[in-house]
């Protein structure tokens, strides 16, 4: 400025959108009370993040590891800057041999896999329930 002083806007005061990312859930039999709470869930993570929350991608049963909302979300994540992928725990990436292709995918792409809850965790399942654990797998 004009008179020396230094004006400076802080983020706090003004809105700023956190980093992309897209949910993803894989749901064997479950009810739509569940999927609106694990809808709720992965949504309470991002705020709670600074994350910016732009869709979830939902496949039911036990699927394959080109279920259609996968390939959606893998779609999506090679033509947008997304951050990563916010899920409720590792569980829902699908079985062990599923788990590690769509992990490889992912990870070709980019992008950050993020839990609410990290399964492989050991604390103890009071703190499980409440506690966050973001976990990246991504170099971004």
């Amino acid at each position: 400025m004009e008179d020396g002083t230094l004006w400076t806007t802080l983020t706090e005061q003004r809105e700023v959108d956190g980093p992309i990312v897209y949910g993803y859930l894989r749901l064997d039999r479950s009810s739509h009370e569940r999927l609106a709470a694990l809808t709720v869930t992965l949504a309470q993570y991002c705020d709670q993040h600074e994350l910016q929350l732009c869709g979830i991608f939902t496949d039911r049963g036990r699927g394959s590891v080109n279920d259609r909302a996968f390939v959606g979300l893998l779609n999506l994540l090679t033509v947008s800057d997304a951050y990563g992928v916010v899920l409720p725990t590792s569980h829902h990436l699908g079985g062990r041999r599923i788990a590690d292709q769509r992990r490889e995918r992912i990870d070709a792409l980019g992008a950050r896999l993020l839990y609410v809850r990290d399964s492989r965790r050991t604390a103890p399942p009071a703190l499980r329930s409440i506690q966050a654990w973001p976990l990246a797998s991504s170099r971004r």
